[in-house]
C-alpha cells in the first residue's frame, strides 16, 4: 500500500477534478502490475495495473489507495475490471467519499466472491486527497492560505512594497502549491499592489521533466475577488490568460466575457462578494483544492468566516518594522477570542521557514 500511495502521488499535479489514486498488484509475493491515475478522462490506476499484470492477475491481490469505482463516468467502473480480471483479493486504503461509489465498489467485489479489506494506511490516503474528500463530504473545496511574512509578522511595507520577502526556495515551494491546486484565488489589492499574475512559472517548479510537463498541462484556474471591479482589464493579471472574476456587478459581465474571462456575480452581506458562496460555486465546478494568495483584508475575511482549512506560512529571517502591514486583518479584542492553531509541520525552506498549521477546532 505504501508503494501504491507513492504511485498515487505522481498524480499530484494532474488528476483534477479526480482523486489521486495508485494501484499495485501482487501474486505469490511478486509485484506483477502497478499503475496510477494520470488525468481525468483517462484510465484509472487499477486499469493500468491490470494491463501490466495481464493474465497473471487471476488470483492475485490488488492494493489500491481508494475504493475502486462502481459507476460509469468518463471511464468504465474499475470494480468490474477487477472482477473480470479474476483477482482474488482487493485491499483498499479507504472508502470512496463520492456518493456515487461510497461502499458500492467494495460491495460489488464481495458479491463476486473477492476477498475485501479496507482501512490500510487510511490517514495517508486521506491526506493525499483532502480536497476531493472535503468536496464530496461538504460541497466545499479545501482552502489553503499561503502567507509570507517577516519574523515580526509583517507582509509588506506601509507603501505596499512586498517583493520579495522570502527567498528562491520558498518561492519555488509556492509554485508547486499553485500547480497542485485546482484554483489560485486572490484579491484586487494584491493584484493592484504587486502587478500579480498568479500563474505557475515552469522555470521555478523544481520538478523532473515528467512532473513539470503534467503540471503545465493543467494550470489552475485563477480567480480574482474584485467586488467593485477595480482591476482594469489591461492589468498583467488579465493579460496572463483567462480568469474568473467574482464580483457584485452583474451589469458588467459582457465586457469581461468579451475579453475572454469568466464572470461570476455572488453578492453577500453588505453588498460584498459572498465568499462561502464563491467557494461552493468553485466546488460545483470541480475544484478540490483552492490556494488563497491574498492580502491581509481578504485573508482575514476568509479566516473570520472559518473557511480556511490550512495555513502555509513562509517566514523570512528579517524584520519589516512596526509600520509595515500585518499578516492578516482579523480584529480581536479579547484573549478569549484568539484563533488557536495546531502546528502540523515546521521545516527550513532554503533560508526561510515554512509552518503548516490548521485551525485547532
Amino acid at each position: 500500500m505504501a508503494l501504491a500511495l507513492q504511485l498515487a502521488r505522481k498524480g499530484l499535479y494532474s488528476t483534477h477534478p479526480n482523486p489521486r489514486v495508485g494501484c499495485v498488484i501482487v501474486k505469490d509475493g511478486e509485484l506483477i502490475g502497478e499503475g496510477w491515475h494520470v488525468r481525468a478522462g483517462e484510465p484509472h490506476a487499477e486499469v493500468h495495473a491490470l494491463r501490466q499484470a495481464g493474465a497473471r492477475a487471476r488470483g492475485a491481490t490488488a492494493y489500491v489507495t481508494l475504493e475502486p469505482c462502481s459507476h460509469h463516468g468518463r471511464t468504465p467502473p474499475c470494480a468490474e475490471a477487477l472482477v473480470n480480471a479474476g483477482v482474488g483479493r482487493v485491499v483498499a486504503a479507504m472508502q470512496d467519499p463520492n456518493p456515487q461509489v461510497a461502499g458500492r465498489g467494495l460491495e460489488r467485489l464481495r458479491s463476486a466472491g473477492i476477498e475485501v479489506a479496507s482501512g490500510v494506511l487510511e490517514a495517508d490516503a486521506r491526506a493525499l486527497n483532502v480536497g476531493f474528500i472535503k468536496r464530496m463530504e461538504t460541497g466545499l473545496p479545501y482552502l489553503r492560505a499561503k502567507l509570507a511574512m517577516s519574523l515580526d509578522g509583517r507582509t509588506a511595507m506601509a507603501s505596499g512594497e512586498s517583493q520579495w520577502i522570502t527567498g528562491p526556495a520558498a518561492r519555488a515551494e509556492v509554485q508547486r502549491l499553485r500547480a497542485q491546486s485546482s484554483v489560485v484565488l486572490t484579491g484586487a489589492d494584491t493584484v493592484l499592489m504587486d502587478n500579480a499574475r498568479l500563474t505557475v512559472r515552469e522555470s521555478e517548479l523544481g520538478l523532473d521533466a515528467e512532473m513539470t510537463s503534467l503540471a503545465m498541462q493543467r494550470p489552475p484556474l485563477r480567480v480574482l475577488v474584485d467586488g467593485q471591479l477595480r482591476v482594469p482589464l489591461g492589468a498583467p493579471f488579465f493579460q496572463a490568460g483567462p480568469a474568473l472574476v467574482a464580483n457584485t456587478r452583474a451589469d458588467q459581465a459582457a465586457v469581461y466575457q468579451a475579453a475572454g474571462h469568466d464572470f461570476l456575480t455572488v453578492i453577500g452581506d453588505a453588498g460584498r462578494v459572498d465568499l462561502q458562496g464563491l467557494l461552493r460555486e468553485l466546488a460545483d465546478r470541480g475544484a478540490n483544492e483552492v490556494l488563497l494568495e491574498a492580502g491581509p483584508r481578504l485573508a482575514g475575511a476568509f479566516a473570520a468566516l472559518g473557511l480556511i482549512d490550512e495555513y502555509q506560512l513562509f517566514v523570512a529571517a528579517k524584520f519589516l518594522g512596526s509600520s509595515a502591514r500585518p499578516l492578516i486583518d482579523l480584529p480581536l479584542e479579547r484573549m478569549s477570542e484568539a484563533r488557536e492553531l495546531q502546528i502540523k509541520d515546521i521545516r527550513a525552506v532554503g533560508e526561510d521557514w515554512k509552518v503548516i498549521a490548521v485551525p485547532a477546532n
